[in-house]
């Protein structure tokens, strides 16, 4: 099996201690940030690339060939190629000074998938900013270009381990705009969280036969024995469901709604589940909920100490699964 050689290991190893030294200097020294933060002076940091040294060493080395031979050419040359050096180092910086930076949300997945944090920048001056990166550790973003009083959404994709939350404690603003000598970053500390749902298991036996529902209850998809009245219309519903009278009368799309009194409804319980392991139990359930919400089925779910009545829908789906990720006050998982 491969493994990585020992200098290599420790050079990895003293890498991400100070990176780790930086990052808590950098939070000591900036405090945490609101979601909507702009970008100062201040805190924008800038050094020179590996392309800028070799510049560098390139133009000392011409100011003491010119100064060798006195040559009035040559010492125009490397002047204008110093000049040249100084405005880049202004640009870069000035690139990122007075960008907008917020956090524009995170969707739920489940473990062993890919949070996608969603962070947005807006340029509010008059000027493009360009080749813009947004990174986090070793997980970057495509790179952007932002024209005046225009917005850009950067995707970051963070690791989603275990189920809980995960999270984008600390991420990085950066462009080496112009010219790659020098490259200027920014770190913001804002503390991001995205729900991570159990992992859906592979294979799970069956779930508990289903129960009847007691007393009438209306559902927009069962139950058609009488009539109970309209409704506005909701995407997906049936299109024989649809009231076209009414629609030719008004031009308003409406619903016909049923009641009837033999509705099922499923129940998943967690001690019913045939597990031993929590983890297992878990990512049981959450298989037994995506199949019911896909086949549209009323479901409830029984937790140790919570309870959510039958009912179907994105809505409900999501308090499920998230009652699922927090059980037993599951912690974060950090980027």
């Amino acid at each position: 099996m491969f493994s990585i050689p020992w200098p290599f290991r420790s050079s990895l190893h003293w890498r991400a201690r100070l990176s780790d030294r930086v990052g808590r200097w950098a939070r000591r020294r900036q405090g945490p940030d609101q979601q909507i933060t702009e970008l100062r002076p201040g805190r924008i940091y800038i050094l020179p690339t590996g392309v800028g040294m070799v510049y560098a060493l390139m133009t000392f080395a011409m100011l003491l060939g010119s100064m060798n031979y006195n040559n009035n050419l040559s010492f125009v040359l490397t002047f204008l190629l110093t000049g040249l050096g100084f405005v880049a180092m202004h640009q870069c910086q000035r690139n990122l000074v007075g960008l907008r930076i917020n956090f524009a949300g995170v969707d739920p997945v489940h473990a062993g998938q890919s949070a996608v944090f969603r962070i947005a920048i807006t340029n509010r001056s008059r000027s493009y900013r360009h080749h813009l990166q947004i990174y986090a550790e070793q997980r970057i973003s495509s790179v952007e270009d932002i024209g005046p009083g225009a917005s850009c959404i950067f995707r970051v994709e963070v690791p989603a381990r275990k189920r809980g939350f995960v999270r984008l404690g600390r991420f990085g603003i950066r462009t080496l705009f112009p010219f790659e000598l020098f490259r200027a970053w920014a770190w913001l500390h804002m503390d991001l969280r995205g729900l991570v749902y159990p992992a859906i298991a592979e294979s799970a036996p069956p779930p508990p036969p289903s129960r009847t529902a007691r007393g009438h209850r209306q559902h927009d998809a069962r139950g058609e024995e009488d009539f109970a009245g309209l409704r506005s219309f909701h995407e997906g519903d049936p299109p024989r469901h649809v009231a076209w009278k009414a629609y030719a009368r008004a031009g308003e799309l409406l619903t016909k709604q049923f009641s009837g009194a033999d509705i099922s409804s499923q129940w998943l319980e967690f001690d019913a589940v045939l597990a031993d392991d929590v983890e297992e139990r878990l990512s049981i359930l959450t298989r037994w909920i995506l199949d019911a919400d896909r086949s549209r089925s009323d479901y409830g779910l029984r937790l140790p100490g919570a309870e959510f009545e039958p009912g179907h829908g994105e809505a409900h789906r999501h308090r499920c699964l998230k009652a699922l990720a927090e059980f037993g006050n599951a912690g974060d998982t950090d980027a």
